[in-house]
């Protein structure tokens, strides 16, 4: 019977939701698991988060030729993870529709998959019975599982001769290496022997350096910001130095070492760089929103390698205070230079000249300010500057119009051990700065002293505490001989949360000023709910105080709220909602958008 146009486009239309709605019912209904009776159940959730058949088979737009291919693959891979663990005699059963995935034809063509099983029997864990590695270099650690009587794991043995190679390293012996090992398993018993035998080889001096690939960095100067110690003996915690040297200059964009493959006659061993020039010109804009606070707007252009010597110029702009509910609009621009290896390979020049204008509620400045320092870097985490600061300002607030005039000799440490500066879960950072300076005009002398401790904990795969600790204070002068930007002041997105911008304060004879000293606490638990969205519940306090020893009077305030965090390459995109849970200045829910975990 012939169908209308109109007819068989509504039963098309039809037959493809219904297919679509089976093809969803079928894929919802596919059977995908993992058994392992007798396996821990760390050992368990490892295979599971391990097998490639599980992943593709949870796919709901995986093929049914690739999750063949993914069970297939499994065999070897789980057989890894259990040697791992210390499993020596599986036994492995993959089925795909009930089939053994190992016997299937190479070609099978299966059109539905409705189930992907694994069955594994482990068996006993094995122990060592013997665990050994000879020949040690003096003050080698080795695993502490790795000893008679532990389970012989597969990762253990590797860890050990990581380690064993490592301490030979670590004394010159640059080609050190496994040169021969005996791993007998008894399965009747369920042991392990494992008898490792180290080659050192002999001890060596750094050699000859060779510069590979294209850089517009001058010879010399990249000779001097590598500073390789040739003559010395090898050291291969000098060649991470390097590294770190090279991508601190920010001109790099790859950064690789290599040792020669062969020692040279005499005994020494020649190391090659390679590197590749990242652009040398870079550009970028950065925008913040705050409910109260409103709207703050940033952008900054840098040159990476103004002279040709890895010296680094940028130009900052910021404008902050935009629709705010309070004070007026702040202006800050400042021009920064930065030439690395200038005392020395580890020691940085840095120039930096900074106008600003500050339209704050409870006063109003205009500052030009000129530093000039350097930065050593003492190791990995730890950073030491000192130099020179000369600053002047224009006042107006309610003591009045003044002039400060101030130099300083600023000094500051800096430890970070986070495992990820711009998402951490796992480490600390600490902050601590002095400046003694003398004062002119209006300004009398004294010593500025702050810090800033964070400590993070991972509470688990999804869960993180963080914490920190802001303190400050200003010995030596009184608020009204103080210049206004070096007081403290507390409330919005930097201090605390839910309580608006700079609203905690001292009065001195009925007049609203910053403090002499400044305490700040703040915690924060981060739940990762899913792969991209962590949730945030937080809570800070901040303290202002009327003299510099926190035991005159003083004002505490406090907020506490909600955020969530997308996760990004570059950091998360965070968004918090906080209001006020003590103190008078309370202000109703403050928002806060941004780039960056709060701290």
């Amino acid at each position: 019977m012939p169908v209308s146009d109109r007819k068989f486009g509504r039963w098309l239309a039809g037959s493809l939701v219904c297919g679509g709605l089976l093809f969803a019912v079928a894929a919802e209904a596919r059977d995908s698991r993992l058994t392992a009776p007798g396996a821990p159940d760390a050992v368990v959730e490892t295979l599971k988060a391990g097998s490639l058949l599980l992943e593709a088979a949870d796919d709901r737009t995986a093929e049914p030729l690739d999750i063949i291919a993914a069970a297939r693959a499994d065999y070897r891979r789980l057989l890894g993870l259990l040697y791992d663990a210390g499993y020596y005699g599986p036994d492995i059963r993959i089925r795909i529709n009930g089939r053994e995935a190992a016997t299937l034809p190479p070609f099978t063509r299966i059109e539905t998959i409705s189930s992907a099983v694994i069955d594994v029997t482990p068996g006993p864990r094995f122990q060592f019975s013997k665990a050994k590695i000879n020949p040690l270099a003096p003050g080698t650690v080795l695993p502490d599982d790795f000893a008679p009587g532990k389970p012989a794991k597969a990762a253990t043995i590797r860890d050990a001769a990581r380690e064993g190679v490592k301490g030979w390293r670590a004394i010159g012996h640059a080609k050190a290496r496994i040169a021969d090992q005996n791993l007998v398993a008894n399965h009747a018993e369920a042991t392990l022997d494992a008898d490792l035998r180290l080659a050192p080889g002999p001890q060596v001096q750094f050699g000859a350096l060779e510069i590979n690939g294209t850089t517009a960095v001058e010879d010399r100067r990249l000779r001097k910001i590598i500073s390789l110690p040739s003559g010395e003996r090898f050291d291969p915690e000098t060649l991470d130095t390097i590294a770190t040297r090279l991508r601190r200059t920010g001109v790099f964009r790859s950064v690789s070492i290599r040792e020669a493959e062969t020692v040279n006659p005499d005994q020494t061993i020649d190391i090659a760089v390679d590197v590749a020039d990242a652009k040398p010109r870079r550009i970028g804009f950065g925008a913040e929103l705050q409910s109260t606070d409103g709207l703050s707007l940033s952008a900054f252009w840098m040159h990476r390698n103004l002279l040709g010597g890895a010296e680094r110029l940028r130009f900052d702009g910021e404008v902050t205070g935009l629709m705010a509910q309070s004070g007026g609009v702040d202006y800050l621009f400042s021009t920064e230079f930065i030439r690395p290896a200038t005392l020395g390979a580890d020691t940085d020049l840095k120039l930096a000249l900074t106008a600003e204008r500050n339209n704050d509620p409870l006063y109003f400045q205009d500052k030009l300010a000129l530093d000039i320092g350097f930065t050593r870097l003492h190791s990995k985490t730890l950073s030491i500057s000192f130099g020179l600061h000369l600053q002047a300002n224009d006042v107006r607030d309610a003591f009045g119009s003044r002039d400060f005039q101030i130099v300083g000799l600023p000094l500051g440490a800096t430890l970070d051990r986070r495992d990820d500066p711009l998402d951490t879960r796992d480490g600390f950072y600490v902050d601590a700065t002095a400046m003694p300076f003398l004062g002119g005009a209006s300004a009398e002398s004294g010593l500025a002293l702050g810090a800033d401790a964070r400590v993070y904990r991972s509470l688990g795969d999804r869960l993180t505490a963080a914490f920190r600790l802001q303190v400050g204070s200003v010995l030596g002068t009184s608020v009204t001989t103080t210049s206004p930007d070096m007081l403290f002041l507390s409330g919005g997105g930097g201090t605390v949360r839910g309580q608006p911008y700079q609203s905690n304060f001292i009065t001195t004879a009925g007049n609203d000023s910053g403090g002499l000293s400044f305490l700040g606490l703040s915690g924060e638990l981060r739940l990762k709910a899913w792969d991209n969205i962590s949730t945030v519940l937080f809570y800070d306090a901040g303290y202002i105080g009327a003299t510099s020893d926190f035991g005159g009077s003083g004002n505490w305030h406090s907020g506490a709220g909600v955020g969530l965090r997308y996760h990004t390459g570059i950091g998360p995109i965070r968004v918090d909602l906080a209001g006020p849970v003590s103190g008078a200045n309370s202000d109703g829910i403050q928002l806060y958008v941004g780039i960056g975990q709060a701290f």
